[in-house]
């Protein structure tokens, strides 16, 4: 990542009120950026977003990326050269629950943003974020390739699929010839400061362990590939800077952490307990939730080889990081200045990982 790249930079950031999203537009305020979000409203209550100030430190339109007309005034309007399309509907649960409206969003929003972003003369690189969730996942314990077969069982999965297959369409049917280079990038479970989300692993154990309950697992045995949140963003960033050199990164990517660190829920919740402390614990309790898969690993030896992109937190420094992220902000600390002194520190591991 190279701040002279980014400095003065005009980017374009749908799900900017999001947990990843806010992260990363701090991450690109810092490197100097001139960042257009466009999102809903913060999807919880509390948000990253609202206690970082991000209303305040960028330009924030507030819409639906399914509604196309005001989606297009405000793309039109930031004349991007880089867009990261990460606005969705990102929860198993939620597509269970809403399977029109996630498809709607994660699908056709998509085909939105792609139509409009065919028309951008300013624009050059574009990165669209999905999941590992897209692959057919026959649970065979082998990571997926960015060539294996995609696919879903359940609503969320299959239209993060669908999403790739549109990605691929307007790729080679519009995007290449204009000069726009579309990179889809697909991570694994992100954890980090900042995620209130509901039916989410390492939310739900902070909420619990701070206000000194026993957290409940659903499934503690299901395999995850987990990374902190700035693992991907690195990933994206340094995809989106490439790609606005070479069409030769105009493909699907994996950002995956190490072998290692592809673990169980219950592995993550111990962990998570040893490091949050006051006696902080769980158990397992049975739940009628819907399919879930079991195991998901990522291969990200095309990322490590190629953008020279590799993990640089362990889960346990991960986890540490959570951990002492969401004390500060129970002890009311300035949490913008929090996330800069978290991505300062990563940037200088990765930095000397480097060298």
């Amino acid at each position: 990542m190279s701040p002279g790249f980014w400095r003065g930079r005009k980017v374009f950031l749908t799900g900017h009120t999001g947990f990843k999203g806010s992260w990363l537009a701090i991450w690109l305020g810092r490197l100097g950026a001139e960042v257009h979000g466009y999102a809903l409203q913060p999807p919880t209550q509390p948000s990253l977003f609202e206690i970082a100030g991000l209303g305040q430190r960028l330009a924030s339109t507030l819409g639906d990326i399914r509604d196309m007309a005001s989606l297009a005034a405000a793309m039109r309007a930031a004349a991007p050269e880089v867009i990261f399309h990460l606005a969705a509907q990102p929860l198993v649960g939620e597509g269970y629950r809403d399977p029109v409206g996630t498809y709607a969003t994660n699908v056709m929003g998509t085909v939105n943003l792609l139509e409009i972003a065919k028309t951008l003369p300013t624009l050059r690189s574009l990165v669209v974020i999905t999941t590992d969730k897209c692959y057919a996942n026959p649970e065979t314990g082998q990571p997926f390739r960015e060539n294996d077969p995609l696919g879903g069982v359940d609503p969320y999965s299959s239209s993060k699929a669908c999403t790739e297959l549109v990605c691929t369409a307007y790729r080679q049917s519009f995007l290449a010839t204009a000069g726009i280079r579309l990179a889809t990038a697909r991570a694994g479970n992100v954890i980090g400061g900042g995620d209130w989300a509901a039916n989410r692993l390492v939310p739900d154990l902070l909420r619990d362990f701070a206000a000194g309950r026993t957290a409940q697992l659903r499934n503690p045995r299901a395999v995850r590939p987990w990374q902190h949140v700035l693992e991907p963003l690195a990933g994206y960033l340094m995809l989106a800077e490439a790609g606005h050199g070479s069409a030769d990164f105009a493909q699907a990517w994996n950002f995956g952490p190490e072998a290692a660190d592809c673990v169980s829920t219950g592995s993550v919740a111990d962990l998570l307990a040893d490091a949050w402390g006051d006696a902080a614990a769980w158990q397992h309790v049975a739940s009628d939730f819907p399919h879930e898969a079991g195991l998901l690993s990522l291969d990200a030896d095309a990322a490590k080889k190629i953008l020279k992109w590799r993990p640089i937190w362990s889960l346990k420094e991960a986890i540490r990081q959570t951990a002492a992220w969401h004390r500060a902000w129970l002890a009311g600390a300035d949490m913008h200045a929090v996330c800069l002194a978290q991505i300062a520190e990563y940037e200088q591991q990765r930095e000397q990982q480097q060298r």
